[in-house]
């Protein structure tokens, strides 16, 4: 399964959040990046959908995974079954 809607919550100067990009872009997902300090509303909005206010946090496709590193993004992908998005 190719993900359809994905939306990465971060924090400016976050290196986890960095890794989460770099993840999302070594897999060719297309993403829309969620500033949640310097955008009005959004860490309230990552605070409803996760339960928390830590970045990095991702919505692929109404999924959520919550403060996550590389790792932890890596075995959830495979858990989900997205594709690699090649």
């Amino acid at each position: 399964m190719k993900p359809r809607h994905v939306r990465l919550f971060v924090k400016p100067g976050c290196a986890w959040c960095d890794e989460a990009r770099e993840g999302l872009r070594l897999r060719g997902i297309p993403y829309v990046e969620i500033d949640v300090i310097n955008e009005p509303g959004a860490m309230q909005e990552m605070k409803a959908l996760t339960g928390q206010t830590r970045a990095p946090s991702l919505d692929i496709d109404g999924h959520i995974l919550a403060d996550f590193g590389a790792h932890e993004l890596d075995v959830w992908w495979v858990k989900m079954g997205f594709e690699e998005g090649r």
